[in-house]
């Protein structure tokens, strides 16, 4: 009986203290996500620019996962494991109770790899700035030229071939 006491307490020591490493690697998700609450319209410009996406898809892929951090997470991972991001998202909603290192590890990216290691160190983001796309989503780009009745200046066409 003694035997199966210390067990059942090592066994409830060592499920209490991996959760609570695996947290602390990715500890700055949490700075990350006040960051984002307190300007959202930031959060979403800065991860657009990051990883070369529309707003439009930050916007889907914010409102599949539980935080802004996760939202990075996901289009990271994305990025790394040259995977698209809604197969990441599947990926993250059927085993995010295993965590994100569970998850990069399933995905290719090995533990104590550069790739791993620059995942749990936290985001790149904080050398792009978003205050430049804060003003909308989209940019309006108008092709008629009214001087001219919409037709354009005839550029590029030679008057040779007569046309």
């Amino acid at each position: 009986m003694k035997i199966f006491k210390m067990l059942f307490f090592a066994a409830i020591t060592i499920l209490t203290i991996a959760p609570a490493s695996s947290a602390r690697d990715f500890s700055w998700a949490r700075d990350f996500n006040l960051q984002a609450q307190a300007d959202p319209s930031g959060i979403r410009a800065r991860l657009a620019t990051r990883f070369n996406i529309g707003h439009l898809q930050v916007r889907t892929v914010l409102s599949n996962v539980e935080n802004p951090a996760d939202a990075y997470m996901v289009l990271r991972l994305g990025e790394m494991s040259g995977r698209p991001t809604d197969y990441i998202v599947e990926r993250y909603r059927s085993g995010k109770k295993k965590g994100w290192g569970s998850l990069a590890k399933s995905l290719g990216i090995k533990p104590g790899s550069q790739e791993f290691h620059a995942l749990k160190r936290g985001h790149d983001l904080s050398h792009i700035s978003g205050a430049a796309h804060n003003t909308g989503n989209y940019v309006e780009v108008s092709y008629n030229n009214e001087e001219d009745g919409g037709k354009g200046k005839k550029k590029g066409k030679s008057k040779k071939n007569g046309k």
